[in-house]
């Protein structure tokens, strides 16, 4: 059980893909890096003695510390912490505890710059996917909407990582979309995105038959594509969309509706 100003794998688990999730900072010491290359999803690696740094990250979340065992250097870096107003705990633990529950760890590796770019105009796989990083892997992650004859030049430019576009490495994958492409190379299997996955899937390459909720996106997809002319903003809407889907996969799949309640058929 976790202790006084620590959280559990499993609840900070139920926080990582939603908006509410904390900031996550990983401060394992190099070596202990080096032999473990993996990252909690979103959490990004700062040096435990650089309180100063890590502060210029933070706008008044709450943080999670996190550490190889949870002991020593995330108690600490906690403390110091909260001793300049943040709300901070530390991962009981730790990394070790993590990787034991059998929860996502993304290969440090895998992980891109925080610059992406595509095509505009996105409809589904191009709003599911920077969701998808932003919840779960650069919290931070920007993402730029160009048109499709400029994508890989934009890329070049501007150390940008192109995705959804034929011929890149984030890109479809046979009858795999990008959504799923990324979901593997982020190593982020589990029970809800792979059922997000099943969906976006369906949607994006008109196969309906997998999912019965894919009609429903694409439908949504679509109005948002013709309610706004700004694929940034559109972009802020859709995340709304994919957070509700999202818990909508993790724990509400059971869930039906119908009235009245006594209705007989």
């Amino acid at each position: 059980m976790a202790a006084f100003n620590e959280i559990s794998s499993a609840q900070l688990m139920r926080l990582i893909g939603t908006p509410r999730c904390p900031v996550l900072i990983d401060v394992c010491i190099d070596s202990d890096f080096t032999d473990d290359p993996y990252l909690i999803p979103t959490a990004r690696r700062q040096d435990h003695t650089d309180i100063g740094s890590m502060i210029g990250h933070l706008t008044g979340q709450e943080v999670v510390v996190i550490c190889q065992k949870g002991q020593k250097l995330s108690h600490g870096v906690a403390a110091r912490l909260r001793n300049q107003g943040y709300q901070a705990q530390v991962l009981a633990g730790g990394n070790i505890g993590w990787a034991a529950a059998g929860l996502p760890r993304i290969p440090a590796a895998a992980i891109p710059g925080p610059l992406w770019v595509t095509r505009h105009r996105p409809k589904i796989d191009r709003i599911a996917c920077p969701w998808l990083i932003r919840r779960f892997v650069n919290r931070d992650a920007e993402f730029m909407f160009v048109p499709s004859a400029q994508v890989l030049d934009v890329a070049d430019r501007f150390n940008a990582t192109p995705f959804d576009i034929p011929d890149t490495f984030w890109s479809r994958r046979g009858d795999m979309c990008t959504f799923d492409t990324m979901i593997a190379e982020f190593n982020l299997g589990h029970p809800a995105l792979d059922a997000l996955a099943t969906v976006v899937r369906a949607a994006d390459t008109d196969r309906h038959d997998l999912a019965p909720q894919a009609a429903g996106l694409l439908a949504i997809s679509v109005g948002l594509s013709r309610m706004y002319r700004d694929d940034a903003e559109q972009l802020a809407a859709g995340m709304l969309v994919y957070d509700a889907m999202y818990r909508w996969a993790r724990d509400g799949q059971d869930e039906g509706h119908d009235w009245p309640a006594d209705r007989t058929p």
